[in-house]
């Protein structure tokens, strides 16, 4: 890993103060265009990119419940009030909550029969999302691309989740 110091030392870029600059700046203004084409599938199925993501983990362990914790703990992009979106998930029938007997602190989250289906009713308005997205890229570059994303994330995330 090259030494902070000499990082400090790069040759300014233009508008850019450094070249990890640049990089963060572009990263963060594809991610809002691609967020913007995303948000137009999401409105129109009713709910929110971070509640897709709740669904599509527990869709991921179905059956099985899981945790509210771990739910905070997964999720992409991290929410401040996770309990917030899941009364809303629940007030929709898209979750259920359960509280086992043997520990009435833990909440236990599964995603409902209503939860399965939005997810496949939105699940090819996604794919062409996607492909609409990132289309114009040739597999090699999107296999490349996603490698460098995991090896940027990977220093910073406290859990080595593979994707």
């Amino acid at each position: 890993m090259p030494d902070m110091v000499e990082k400090s030392k790069r040759k300014q870029t233009g508008k850019f103060d450094s070249l990890e600059q640049e990089v963060y700046l572009n990263l963060w203004r594809a991610f809002d265009r691609l967020r913007t084409i995303e948000d137009e599938v999401f409105s129109q199925s009713g709910i929110t990119s971070q509640q897709y993501n709740v669904l599509r983990l527990l869709a991921s362990h179905n059956p099985d419940a899981v945790p509210t914790l771990t739910i905070g703990d997964r999720m992409i992009s991290k929410a401040p009030d996770i309990t917030r979106m899941l009364d809303k998930l629940e007030s929709s029938s898209l979750i259920q909550r359960t509280r086992p007997v043997e520990n009435r602190r833990q909440v236990l989250i599964n995603i409902t029969t209503a939860g399965l289906r939005l997810l496949d009713e939105i699940s090819k308005p996604l794919q062409r999302c996607h492909a609409k997205q990132l289309g114009h890229l040739a597999r090699d570059e999107l296999e490349q691309l996603a490698a460098l994303l995991r090896k940027v994330r990977k220093p910073h995330e406290l859990d080595k989740y593979p994707w």
